[in-house]
């Protein structure tokens, strides 16, 4: 049989080396798959079947074990699953990358529904100092991706302190500051959750009860942004007013709670359940403006079974257990 020309030999060998070329990366390309496939991301997921979503706080997790060994953050994660709590408020995002956090969340399945980082004290948005507000903003900003990397839908802040100036001044600091920040916030899919604290802002810190939320509540409707809301503390001003008025009033606004006790009689913060908080109250409140998403414990916590105990108060004052 005679050879085909040297063309054909060239075009023939070509199409050869070609099939076995694209062969090779079909097979190299079902290997990178299925590894990649081996590594895809689990989505993490709270329970879907309940209105009211139990969580602690991060610090109160302890970070050492009984011998003093510092616990891993995948370590203290489990521990809050193991005490039955249904995610975690990530309250010490300042030393954590955001890929650190999505890979305990991914490692543990424990869920993290929000961020914060305490410098909001330090590093105020109602500093009359431009260099402090820039600090706070850019605290809130590493938030904001802490809880979007985990999965979280919110950054709880602290909106400065009234220290700083008067009343519409440290306002309109906080405001712009806050302002500066919604691009990155809606882009995030991150709400930013105002907590009342005792700062000296929306309220009168020297006056007795019963007062009103309606200085939050202007604060708050003052943005016309979806992107603003309420992390709303149960016990942290029923000192100077009623909770289930201040809920009813909040309205849409409450987006989360945080929880722990406190005594008027006293005039001291407590154990959840324990002072006079009228928590019956509350809970109607709470199913009037149809209340659904977290509530997160703010009291002392440690090991798992000191976690325990926090859950079953917090199961007993909403009515769960």
């Amino acid at each position: 049989m005679s050879q085909p020309p040297h063309s054909a030999r060239n075009t023939s060998h070509r199409r050869q080396f070609l099939g076995a070329a694209a062969a090779g990366a079909a097979l190299v390309g079902a290997g990178h798959s299925a590894r990649a496939a081996d590594r895809t991301d689990t989505v993490v997921r709270p329970p879907e079947n309940k209105s009211l979503l139990l969580s602690c706080k991060l610090g109160m997790i302890a970070d050492k074990d009984a011998d003093g060994r510092p616990l891993t953050l995948a370590e203290r994660l489990r521990m809050a699953k193991q005490a039955g709590f249904d995610g975690v408020d990530f309250d010490q995002a300042a030393p954590y990358r955001p890929e650190q956090v999505r890979a305990a969340v991914q490692e543990t399945g424990v869920f993290v529904h929000n961020a914060i980082n305490h410098a909001h004290w330090k590093d105020r948005l109602t500093s009359p100092e431009e260099s402090v507000r820039a600090k706070g903003r850019a605290n809130i900003a590493h938030c904001l991706r802490v809880s979007h990397a985990a999965g979280g839908s919110g950054v709880l802040i602290v909106v400065g302190h009234g220290k700083d100036g008067k009343p519409d001044e440290v306002a309109d600091r906080c405001r712009n500051e806050i302002r500066r920040l919604l691009p990155l916030a809606a882009s995030l899919g991150q709400m930013i959750l105002i907590e009342n604290v005792w700062n000296r802002m929306f309220y009168d810190h020297d006056a007795p009860p019963e007062q009103s939320p309606q200085a939050f509540i202007d604060f708050v409707d003052s943005f016309n942004s979806p992107w603003v809301g309420m992390y709303y503390d149960i016990g942290n001003h029923w000192k100077y007013g009623q909770p289930g008025e201040w809920i009813r009033a909040f309205g849409r606004r409450c987006v989360k709670l945080d929880v722990k006790g406190f005594s008027r009689k006293l005039g001291k913060f407590t154990p959840i359940g324990e002072g006079d908080l009228p928590w019956e109250d509350v809970r109607k409140a709470l199913r009037e403006i149809g209340f659904c998403g977290w509530a997160t414990a703010e009291v002392a916590g440690g090991r798992v079974e000191q976690l325990k105990t926090v859950r079953r108060q917090m199961e007993q004052v909403f009515g769960l257990g």
